[in-house]
Order: C-alpha cells, then structure tokens, then sequence
C-alpha cells in the first residue's frame, strides 16, 4: 500500500515509473499533491510558478515533467483502501480522514475534533499519512496510527519511514545514505530542492512539527 504524496519532489517521473512497474501487487492512495499535479498537468504546458510561493512554482516544475502516461497513473489512485489484514482485522487506508485529503492529524489534536474527523469509519484501525510524522493513539474504539513519510519525514532522525503490518503493526525507519541522496536531488533542478533537504538531513524538534501542523490547522497549542 503508497499512501499518497508520491511525485511532488525533484524526481518525479523515476518515482513514478518505479510505482507503475509495481504491477498489481501494490495499491495507491491518492494525497493532496497528486491531486493538485493532475489538476497541473490539465492546465497545460507554461503552467506559471508563483515566485513568492515556493509549494507553487514547485507543483509547476513537476507537472512540466511529466507525461501523459505518469498523469494517468496519478489519477488512478484511490481515496481511501479498506483491506483485511492477517491478525489485525479490517484495516482502512487514506492519507487523510476519508473525509479530506487535507485534513491535519497529529498525537496532539483534541480527541473531539477527532473523533469527528473519524465519523462513518467503522474499521477498528485507520492508517493515514500527510503530516509525515509516525504516531500511534486511539479514539474509543478506533486505532489511528500515522505511517511517516519515506521521502521527506519530519523526524527528529533522518530516515525513511513506514509502516509494517502483519501480525503486529510496526512502524520502521530504514537507513540510506542521505548525503548521495542530496548530491542527486541539488542536480535535478528542483526548485524547492534546498528546503527539502533542510528536513532530510537535520533532525527535526517533534514538539515544534506538531505545534506548526496543530496552528496550521487552526487548533492552538
């Protein structure tokens, strides 16, 4: 399972094409940034980067990348998954609440705001992404556990991060050489590149992260 949020970086189509060779053993979900570079890609060629908006002239730069082909793929994606999972039970997958692909969960939302987030899900564990943070909490009888992010985790160690389930739901960090990687992303042209590797390569306060997605989404900390 990809839980969304897949191209929007200095690579997009090798990421992309790697995802489509997957094949069928592998499902996607959609985020809100493959959202907005479909969106993109259907404006048109001279899409026009906004200067004084880094995310924007970003999303411009991606969209000019790609194909037909990678466009159509991101448009396949699904807003959420549910799937039975050996030894857990139902499990439903999004990148946000079903609800949104934009909605802000973090260990410190208040569990009303929560809880309403979460109305209609009736699987007793809900696996999500989009803050890039890994966190585990429950609301009554609902389990929400945050996968992370492999390409951009906002971490106090640097890391790829995801999440295994199985028998036990088990969230990991697997190791690569991040310097290489940053040699890579600074030749692609990316032009959100610098502010990218920021958060790859120096630790991130978690209580900061937290206390930026909670007044990003208009809860006070």
């Amino acid at each position: 399972m990809v839980g969304g949020d897949v191209a929007a970086g200095p690579m997009p189509v090798e990421t992309i094409e790697r995802l489509m060779g997957l094949g069928a053993k592998a499902r996607f979900i959609r985020g809100n940034a493959d959202r907005e570079l479909v969106a993109a890609y259907d404006q048109g060629p001279g899409l026009p980067g906004d200067p004084l908006n880094p995310g924007r002239q970003a999303v411009a730069w991606v969209a000019s990348c790609l194909e037909r082909p990678h466009r159509d793929f991101l448009a396949t994606f699904e807003e959420y998954v549910i799937i039975e999972v050996t030894g857990i039970g139902q499990v439903v997958f999004c990148h946000c609440p079903p609800r949104s692909d934009e909605e802000i969960i973090t260990v410190a939302t208040p569990d009303p705001q929560l809880r309403e987030m979460l109305a209609g899900i009736e699987q007793p564990l809900m696996v999500c992404g989009h803050t890039h943070m890994q966190f585990d909490r429950r609301v009554e009888m609902i389990r929400v556990v945050n996968v992370g992010s492999v390409g951009v985790p906002y971490e106090s160690t640097p890391g790829a991060y995801w999440l295994l389930l199985g028998a036990r739901i088990s969230p990991r960090c697997s190791d690569y050489d991040i310097h290489a990687a940053a040699g890579k992303i600074r030749g692609t042209g990316f032009p959100a590149a610098e502010g990218m590797l920021r958060h790859l390569i120096n630790p991130v306060d978690p209580a900061a992260a937290v206390a930026f997605f909670e007044r990003q989404a208009g809860r006070e900390t």
